[in-house]
């Protein structure tokens, strides 16, 4: 995890030395995020869930579905948004690599951008898939709050765990069958970018998101959610886990070390 969250600082930090062309900007952060490893095509293994234009940039449904090359198992996604401030939006490390893994998440998106979803195996292969995501122009990390900033101290860490219609288009999408559910987590969280103004006070509101979030099933550890300011303002994440599963447990921590946990027991439903 701090491997994850030190290369993102880095994209973010370097933000304002990105050239302004969509396809430089991949180019640079390919480089820093993977060298010279090849990134191979993975419009098979790869099936996205974007809008062309999405109808709200503070809040944008961002889903993939990713199936294991032959011979191989999913180990780690990564989402990045070419031209958001923070590029490396959000990455999903998997305890155990898995065959088939999806996600869904509400996502800022600052302005038009490519998007890559990279998977790594756990031999180390690299697939990568992109699509492109128009905007109205709102400047979504730099826009004004959705709520009072101290109203939301009293919620914020606050989880409400689900499990998704087992008939929505998402569910089709990840092929969710007797095998696999889908964890929806749904956060009280401000994401402050540290972009955004206090409409009052005409400051600047200090930078806080969702750092990390831990999910375990039946006790053990399934998958690690590195976080970014391009997590939306109270963002849901969705998840695929395996039908067997009993119970769930997520933590949560911010980059101000807020810590909280949520559980649900699934044995009967």
């Amino acid at each position: 995890m701090m491997m994850i969250r030190n290369a993102v600082a880095a994209l973010f930090l370097g933000v304002t030395a990105l050239p302004c062309f969509a396809g430089e900007s991949w180019d640079q952060i390919r480089e820093e995020l993977y060298g010279t490893r090849p990134l191979l095509d993975g419009a098979r293994l790869i099936a996205l869930d974007v809008p062309y234009r999405t109808p709200n940039d503070a809040r944008t449904q961002i889903a993939a579905h990713v199936v294991a090359p032959e011979g191989g198992q999913i180990a780690r996604v990564s989402v990045i948004l070419d031209e958001n401030p923070m590029p490396v939006s959000a990455v999903f490390a998997l305890d155990s690599p898995q065959d088939s893994f999806f996600f869904d998440v509400t996502m800022r998106v600052n302005g038009p951008t490519p998007l890559h979803v990279v998977a790594e195996t756990g031999d180390g292969r690299l697939f990568v898939t992109e699509a492109f995501v128009k905007t109205s122009g709102q400047g979504a990390c730099s826009a004004p709050p959705g709520s009072d900033p101290k109203e939301a101290l009293k919620t914020l860490g606050n989880m409400a765990l689900s499990l998704a219609d087992a008939d929505t288009a998402r569910d089709r999408l990840a092929g969710l069958s007797a095998r696999l559910r889908q964890l929806d987590v749904d956060i009280s969280h401000p994401s402050h970018s540290g972009m955004q103004m206090d409409q009052i006070s005409l400051l600047f509101i200090p930078m806080r998101y969702v750092e990390d979030l831990e999910i375990d099933l039946d006790g053990a550890g399934y998958v690690g959610v590195t976080g970014s300011i391009s997590l939306s303002e109270n963002p849901r994440l969705g998840v695929s886990i395996p039908a067997r599963t009993r119970s769930v447990d997520v933590t949560l921590r911010d980059t101000s070390g807020t810590v909280s946990h949520a559980h649900k027991s699934l044995a009967g439903y």
